[in-house]
């Protein structure tokens, strides 16, 4: 019975294979806690921004002011309403792009500025100014050109002489400068209502300065400071990125939903087609039309939402309009980004194609490195392998069922109650033996490290932490105190280089006992996790070093976590020849832009049900755009226990996604691909097999990812960007320019549909 068919191939441009499969399946539906998490509504900031209509914009740039430089354009923005005065600098960057930064002129407290999402400072171009006057000035940089319009503020980006990205068209831009606290009005005069006007500005919204989400206090001591911009994709007809969500590829209209929100969270059992946050977020927004391909990143981390509209819902009046005239409006979309601190840093990425753009954003944020081989292989993984003789057992299973198999995983229960950089006395007390057993058949073994530190006064680990001041404090200045796998737990502050250089330390072989060069890490519960935080959460007061608020930094916690992470695995010998060093492998749930540097990446806590199957499509292709293509999602569903379809089914899908591993959560039934009936034992054999065969294609194709920029996997319209009806497939993608795959991710089928472009 052969059930992975070649379908098709083609010498022309593309190789397909087409991956079926037929059997019976059974449906869950299981849902989040939507109360856990905010609304935009629920959201000081992100309904104080929202609240604002399209219009003139009363942020004005003093073009008299304007400096130019052979690289940038430096002036002043004010705000007409409040006369408060704003530094604009305009910055030409190689390779077709230009960087747009805002901040205040005087701020009372200095804002933070993301830096380690680039890999290193952008390369400036030359930049000139070949036309001006008192309404605009142009500026010119190789093909590419920006217009700087003064009254109202208006930033016009040209792709060879084309109009592409629009920023401030609508009038949206929002700078909400630092400020002392007003003082409550005296007794007996009547309080202004929320978004009422007093002397030419806006009335605070009630949750500007303080703010209560259920049981917890956001102090927000800097007050209201939100920034928000809008960009319009001039002729653009989809738009994609803003990973992650669990939602498909190109992106909807946000006009009657919520925005696409971007704050890393741990969210129980998410929903499928739903554009709340999850783990990472990537704030990269990238705009496609048959001629041109443009992106715009806008590098804050955090917490941010994102408004999308198109054509489509134009209002009744415009169309009517449109049909007595007889003209159709020229297709573009609109998007809204909203942050609640930080500054307005935007790059724009000019295109004019998909492989252009990427280009262009891995110039900034980096590639993934190429990968250790072995990470591309199989990987076996449990929550939670009970003891050294289940792992044998299983290593030795793998063998005895011939199937291909090169990472065991250990899960939190292989720690001494839960406290990293140890193991369990009883269960795994010879840990350095159980490495030799892998290592001995050619295999690898991967443990997890979360950032929650126990506090117990006889771990090593919290007892430096405690003594050096190394945690996040609280608003009072005291260790942040939560809960999280351990019970009572504090977090490293990893955007202290002292914390970093000391955790980095801890996995020299000298420092982790039972540990080798042969032992990888899994970074999970990154966002970070609180079982007991606002939304599951660290609070948004709490103080990191240099006196940053939690709220600044949260989306790149993660990101300095898996940073210091890899820099610890890098140099955890005392080999000092580069050349020498072994490629570290990092598992991260949490991510960033940049993050793709460091780690690889899974689509979180899924389930064992067909549209989470289908969703792991679109999800990891959205990350791979985002700069992450080290990608996959848990073969199986995390959660409940998948029949022998599905788990067929999920194994033939997850074989062509970078990342491949199996796992499940401890209430599950075991699910070893040999505890399933010998036909499906079969089926997984001959898939995992197939996966073998592929690797030197894969690993080839992280390296032209590493040295170009391109995804290892992509949608259709990467490749096919004239052909409309790939804009919106993503149940098909492609691994390279050369495999078309369309996995089957619906129960009880003997046939599927396929588009095969180009033909």
């Amino acid at each position: 019975m052969n059930l992975l068919k070649m379908e098709r191939m083609f010498r022309f441009h593309l190789h397909f294979l087409l991956l079926f499969t037929m059997i019976i399946s059974i449906n869950f539906v299981h849902t989040v806690d939507r109360g856990n998490f905010k609304t935009c509504e629920q959201s000081s900031f992100c309904r104080r921004c929202r609240r604002d209509q399209p219009g003139k914009s009363s942020y004005e740039l003093q073009l008299d002011s304007l400096q130019v430089s052979s690289t940038t354009v430096t002036g002043d923005i004010i705000n007409a309403d409040n006369h408060i005065r704003f530094g604009l600098v305009l910055t030409a960057i190689s390779d077709g792009r230009f960087r747009l930064q805002i901040d205040e002129s005087n701020p009372s407290n200095t804002r933070f500025r993301v830096v380690e999402s680039l890999q290193k400072e952008p390369e400036q171009e030359k930049l000139e100014v070949t036309d001006r006057s008192d309404k605009y000035v142009v500026i010119k940089s190789g093909k590419n050109k920006a217009i700087l319009y003064g009254s109202p503020f208006r930033l016009d980006l040209y792709s060879e002489n084309q109009l592409v990205i629009s920023a401030n068209a609508r009038g949206l831009m929002r700078f909400e400068h630092h400020r002392s606290k007003p003082q409550p009005k005296p007794e007996g005069e009547a309080e202004e209502k929320d978004g009422e006007v007093e002397g030419g500005g806006e009335v605070e919204d009630f949750g500007a300065w303080e703010e209560n989400f259920k049981s917890h206090h956001d102090s927000k001591p800097k007050g209201p400071e939100a920034i928000a911009l809008d960009f319009t994709f001039q002729g653009a007809e989809q738009v994609y990125g803003l990973p992650e969500h669990s939602d498909p590829l190109a992106l909807k209209s946000t006009k009657n939903t919520d925005p696409y929100r971007l704050y890393n969270l741990d969210v129980f059992e998410y929903e499928i087609n739903n554009n709340m946050a999850l783990y990472a977020a990537i704030p990269l927004l990238i705009a496609h039309s048959i001629t041109k391909s443009v992106g715009v990143f806008w590098n804050n981390a955090a917490e941010t939402w994102v408004d999308i509209s198109g054509n489509a819902d134009d209002n009744v009046v415009s169309s009517i309009v449109n049909f007595v005239s007889g003209g159709d409006k020229p297709s573009q979309i609109d998007s809204h980004f909203m942050s609640e601190s930080g500054i307005i840093d935007v790059f724009f990425l000019l295109g004019p194609k998909p492989h252009d753009v990427l280009r262009q954003y891995a110039g900034l944020t980096g590639t993934a490195p190429l990968p250790p081989y072995f990470s591309l292989g199989y990987h076996q993984c449990r929550w939670n392998y009970n003891d050294q003789d289940d792992v044998n057992n299983v290593n030795h299973g793998f063998d005895y069922y011939d199937l291909p198999m090169d990472v065991m995983w250990l899960d939190i229960e292989h720690t001494d109650s839960k406290k990293y950089f140890t193991w369990d006395p009883f269960k795994f007390s010879k840990p350095l033996e159980m490495v030799h057993n892998l290592t001995a058949v050619g295999r690898k073994l991967v443990v997890i490290s979360d950032p929650h530190i126990k506090r117990d006064n006889s771990y090593f680990l919290h007892n430096d932490a405690e003594a050096n001041g190394y945690y996040v404090k609280n608003k009072d200045g005291k260790d942040y105190e939560g809960w999280c796998w351990p019970g009572s737990s504090s977090y490293l502050d990893f955007l202290n280089p002292a914390v970093r250089d000391y955790y980095s330390s801890r996995y020299k072989l000298s420092n982790f006992p039972g540990s080798t060069e042969d032992v990888m890490i899994w970074n999970d519960m990154n966002e970070p996790s609180v079982f007991n935080g606002p939304e599951v959460t660290m609070p948004k007061d709490c103080i990191h070093y240099g006196n940053v608020e939690h709220r600044d930094i949260h989306n790149l916690y993660g990101h300095y976590f898996i940073m210091t992470t890899y820099d610890g695995l890098l140099h955890r010998t005392e080999e000092t020849n580069l050349a020498l060093l072994k490629r570290p492998f990092i598992l991260t749930r949490s991510g960033f832009a940049g993050s793709q540097r460091y780690a690889a990446i899974w689509t979180g806590d899924n389930a064992a049900e067909w549209s989470h199957l289908a969703a792991s499509i679109p999800m990891c292709l959205s990350l791979a755009i985002g700069g992450f293509s080290f990608c996959g999602a848990d073969v199986g569903g995390f959660f409940k226990n998948p029949d022998s379809e599905l788990f067929m089914r999920w194994y033939q899908t997850g074989a062509f996604l970078p990342f491949f591993r199996g796992h499940a959560h401890m209430d599950t039934k075991r699910r070893e691909p040999w505890v399933y009936d010998d036909i499906t034992t079969t089926v997984i054999r001959d898939v995992l097999r197939k996966r073998y065969t592929f690797l030197p294609f894969l690993y080839t194709e992280f390296y032209r990812h590493n040295t170009t920029g391109a995804p290892v996997i992509r949608p259709l319209w990467f490749e096919f960007p004239s052909e409309r009806p790939t804009f919106t497939i993503d149940n098909e993608f492609l691994i390279g320019d050369s495999l078309l795959l369309r996995p089957v991710t619906e129960p009880g089928v003997k046939q599927v549909s396929v588009y095969f472009p180009g033909t």
